[in-house]
């Protein structure tokens, strides 16, 4: 037992880990990403096939543009549509993917008022046929009227931006303000929304949301049932149908009153009921109050019809009669196709329709929030029994030992999704199994060569290559183990990145950032520079270690310098293939941080932490408030001699006490020319006026500083903010500090 107490150690070790990840006490996005995988591959697996007959997806696709016109139709014209649904084929309940958010004024209406009121409002005649013929144009008001009295269900949409506006109405919420207080539920939360004109959802029978989630991977598996919006819950569109379908009742949420020992503390809500007089329909929701999409099958599960069939009367009388219909589109240019577990460009209409059966036939799937005890019990067993039977066998014995587990862990898992209609995460248990044999079968191989293994892969992916030969010549310098020491950190980011990413594709967006990374990198290791991370767009790179650099700030420094310089160049490069160009903002920052290899027992990194490294990133993130392209910090200034700067500010960012001076670099000293140097004078006199509190001199010196270099944005912000302080006067005793309240 001896002989193998580090093996059973390392086993512990990375046992606990995964059922850290799967009790969630932290997560592990590659292990989310297997999950959502394996998820996918069982819902393709395992989906019935075939197609469901309830419900027709009626397609505004590009056979109807072409006959009918471009979309948004007239109003007259799907009031005739819904007419013909209702009137001529008997459909059972209608449902809008769509919005009609915009007032139609195809008919010439308001122009036949403005005349009315204006070169034709002593013309009797023209104001009689104006009056007859009014409830013909109104076209609005036709399609408002035909609403009225069918069971049609509107479809609107919910935005998370911050500063979007809200416009059209949405219907009633389901449950108001407060119907949750008390409980700690993670609601899906919106801030404004994009609903239909007042009149048309006050006519419909109801509405719903069509807000698919889209997880991290942005494939949409889920859907929110309930949606928080103002306080207030909203429910999705195909529940809005499946309970006009049995009645309109009332939606309850569904809590257990009990669960093995005791639900103190337990918050979940693990359904939504649907009570009738026949009895109620319950309806799984996961911790987000979401449905899982219950996937019938591919693209095509449903009847499709075109709506220029419809409307030229080629559907056969009697076909759609007694359907639940869904109005929604294919067409790629109206952008309603989603990714999906069975399709990279899914109809999101067909994902209410999938819903709405899924709904009615009992068929989507739990996944309550209590589910991540299934996981740990089964992880923490077929664990334990690897961890302390693997170094006691043969590597035949083991091998067929861990195929066991695994077998054993899949048929579990696969119990839990038929016969128990239950999502069971899958990846750790799979990840657990294979990292434990893998473990125990190259234990003796990393023992022997780990030294030199661990210096070239630990140093190699951050520091340029020749960093590491000249470390390699004499490793036992090189550690490492935490330590503090003065460095310089970098931060860049892309300006504007989410706008980018939605103009562009996938394949198209990382082709994008793989050429700016490599640009940017390339950068970075030319000066020495170690490459912490990519985050997202943004790249973080520090000096001074793990090899000692005592011009570490002037590095960091002319490195974001080149950064900005090798920009148009890149743009040149993007704009020839049809890429939008970008702009970058860039902070620098020296001070005392803590360096070395950081992370969990599983996954670690060579990077700095500490306040020094907070205030870089803190700068890159201010650039855009002062139109510059690079901010350093009074550490990096102080450090350097031969680098021109401009003091741009004293501030306080948000969680520091002290202000601190920043700074933007203008180039070497001996390239910056007297045009430039004179418009430095200008500025630092702007600068001491401004925190004099001398208004009209700063405003004087911004002027004429616009006029020296009128595509500086940095003065008209300044001209903005003494307007802002003209208004509203700091203290007496201001010392020019401006405080930033965000990131």
């Amino acid at each position: 037992m001896k002989q193998h107490i580090v093996r059973y150690a390392l086993g512990f070790v990375v046992l606990l880990v995964l059922l850290g990840h799967a009790a969630r006490f932290y997560q592990f996005g590659f292990i989310n990403r297997l999950d959502a995988i394996i998820y996918d591959t069982k819902v393709r697996l395992t989906m019935p096939q075939g197609v469901d007959e309830r419900v027709v997806i009626l397609d505004i696709d590009e056979k109807s543009l072409g006959e009918i016109g471009r979309w948004p139709w007239g109003r007259d014209r799907v009031s005739q549509l819904v007419k013909k649904l209702f009137d001529e084929h008997g459909i059972t309940l209608l449902g809008f993917d769509v919005v009609f958010a915009e007032p139609d004024e195809s008919s010439g209406l308001k122009v036949l008022d403005g005349l009315a009121r204006n070169e034709l409002k002593d013309s009797g005649q023209f104001q009689a046929a104006l009056q007859s013929l009014r409830p013909k144009l109104d076209h609005d008001g036709l399609f408002a009227e035909t609403l009225k009295g069918r069971p049609v269900l509107l479809g609107y949409y919910f935005s998370g931006r911050g500063d979007g506006v809200s416009s059209g109405a949405v219907p009633p919420p389901v449950l108001p303000e407060g119907s949750f207080t008390g409980r700690t539920i993670p609601f899906t939360v919106w801030a404004n929304h994009g609903g239909n004109l007042v009149e048309f959802q006050k006519a419909a029978l109801s509405g719903g949301h069509f807000n698919p989630l889209v997880d991290f991977d942005g494939i949409s598996r889920r859907v929110p049932l309930l949606a928080e919006y103002k306080g207030a819950y909203y429910e999705a569109l195909s529940l809005a149908m499946v309970r006009a379908l049995i009645g309109q009742p009332k939606v309850v949420p569904w809590f257990p009153e009990d669960r093995w020992f005791s639900n103190k503390g337990y918050q979940g809500m693990e359904a939504i009921d649907l009570p009738t007089a026949r009895g109620t329909m319950r309806i799984p929701v996961d911790e987000n109050v979401a449905a899982l999409i219950p996937y019938r099958g591919y693209q095509g599960s449903f009847r499709y019809y075109s709506i220029a069939d419809i409307m030229a009367n080629r559907v056969k009388a009697g076909e759609l009669k007694g359907k639940i219909a869904l109005i929604g589109t294919t067409a790629p240019g109206l952008l309603d196709l989603r990714a999906t577990p069975v399709g990279e460009a899914y109809p999101g209409v067909e994902i209410h329709a999938n819903l709405i059966t899924g709904m009615l036939d009992g068929a989507i799937k739990l996944k309550p929030p209590y589910i991540l005890g299934a996981e740990v019990v089964l992880l923490l067993l077929a664990g334990l029994v690897m961890v302390l039977l693997l170094p006691l066998l043969s590597p035949l014995r083991a091998t067929l030992a861990a195929l066991v587990v695994l077998l054993f862990i899949l048929t579990v898992n696969l119990v839990f999704w038929h016969y128990g209609n239950m999502v069971l995460p899958l990846g750790s248990s799979i990840l657990m199994v294979l990292a434990l044999f893998a473990l125990n079968m190259s234990y003796g191989y990393f023992v022997e060569s780990r030294t030199k293994r661990q210096f070239t892969e630990l140093f190699g992916q951050y520091v340029p290559p020749e960093l590491v030969e000249e470390m390699s010549r004499n490793p036992e310098s090189y550690s490492m183990d935490g330590r503090k020491a003065e460095l310089t950190v970098l931060f860049s980011d892309i300006r504007g990145f989410t706008t980018i990413s939605e103009g562009l594709g996938p394949d198209e967006l990382t082709r994008l950032m793989n050429e700016y990374l490599s640009a940017m990198t390339d950068v970075v290791r030319r000066n020495r520079g170690t490459l912490d991370k990519y985050i997202g767009d943004a790249i973080m790179a520090f000096w001074g270690a793990p090899v000692t650099d005592a011009q570490h700030a002037r590095q960091a420094v002319v490195t974001a310098m080149q950064m900005q310089a090798a920009l148009p160049a890149v743009n040149k490069t993007f704009t020839a293939k049809g890429w939008p160009e970008i702009r970058i903002g860039v902070g620098v920052n020296t001070g005392e941080m803590t360096v070395g290899d950081m992370g969990s027992t599983v996954r670690k990194a060579y990077t700095v932490m500490g306040d020094a490294v907070n205030l870089g990133s803190r700068l890159e993130g201010v650039t855009k408030q002062y139109g510059v392209g690079i901010l350093v910090g009074d550490g990096t200034r102080k450090a350097i001699k031969d680098i021109v700067f401009r003091e741009v500010d004293r501030v306080q960012v948000k969680g520091k006490e002290e202000p601190v001076a920043i700074y933007e670099p203008i180039g070497l000293e001996g390239d910056v020319g007297k045009g430039l140097q004179e418009e430095l004078k200008v500025w630092n006199q702007a600068l001491r006026h401004y925190r004099a509190q001398e208004w009209d001199q700063t405003e004087v010196a911004l002027l004429n500083l616009s006029r020296m270099a009128p595509e500086r944005g940095l003065y008209g912000k300044y001209m903005e903010r003494v307007a802002h302080l003209r208004k509203e006067p700091p203290e007496p005793d201001w010392k020019g500090v401006w405080k930033f309240e965000t990131k």
